[in-house]
């Protein structure tokens, strides 16, 4: 049963990432956040909201030093973190990507050289009908360096609709009453 948790937890993160990339194919839309999305590898999720992926610091989010911009450090981490939600996330909850940022506190703790492979955790601490906070922490692959931290507050905010119009196999989890089907 724990696995099974798991697995949802996961195929709930993986559906942010579905609705984000079918929006930004019908838009036309490659920026720099698609970039990101694009890039992250889902490692694990837990039905808590915890979720840990890899992402290679490659040339794009560093900066002339060779070391990872401090502001592609908070594209991330607000990326990371939101998605955090989506295992606790359900229709008019904290769907879709969860709202808006109202604060982004980052600790720079070492720099990330350009190429290195780093570990993002992001966990749900604390979540609320409209307010919730997240925390995330950037390591290496093996655990043992801690490049920066981050304390995210987030505001929830109801989806736009034609957000919501895009379907993925997420939406067929619910019922019409917004609660979870017994059999996903």
């Amino acid at each position: 049963m724990e696995e099974d948790a798991r697995v949802k937890a996961v195929k709930a993160v993986e559906a942010i990432f579905e609705r984000y990339h079918l929006i930004a194919k019908a838009r036309s839309y490659h920026g720099f956040d698609y970039e990101l999305i694009s890039s992250l590898k889902i490692i694990s999720a837990t039905p808590k909201g915890e979720v840990e992926f890899e992402l290679v610091s490659d040339e794009k989010y560093g900066n002339l030093n060779r070391v990872m911009h401090g502001g592609a450090a908070a594209l991330i981490f607000d990326m990371c973190t939101t998605t955090a939600l989506g295992p606790l996330a359900r229709p008019g909850y904290w769907d879709f990507l969860g709202g808006v940022t109202r604060s982004l506190n980052i600790s720079y703790l070492k720099a990330i050289p350009t190429g290195t492979t780093v570990r993002i955790h992001s966990s749900v601490l604390q979540v609320g009908r409209t307010m919730a906070l997240l925390r995330g922490e950037m390591r290496s692959v093996d655990g043992s360096v801690l490049f920066c931290t981050c304390e995210h507050h987030k505001v929830g905010v109801s989806t736009p609709k034609e957000n919501l119009e895009v379907k993925v196999d997420w939406d067929g989890w619910w019922g019409e009453d917004g609660k979870q089907k017994a059999k996903i």
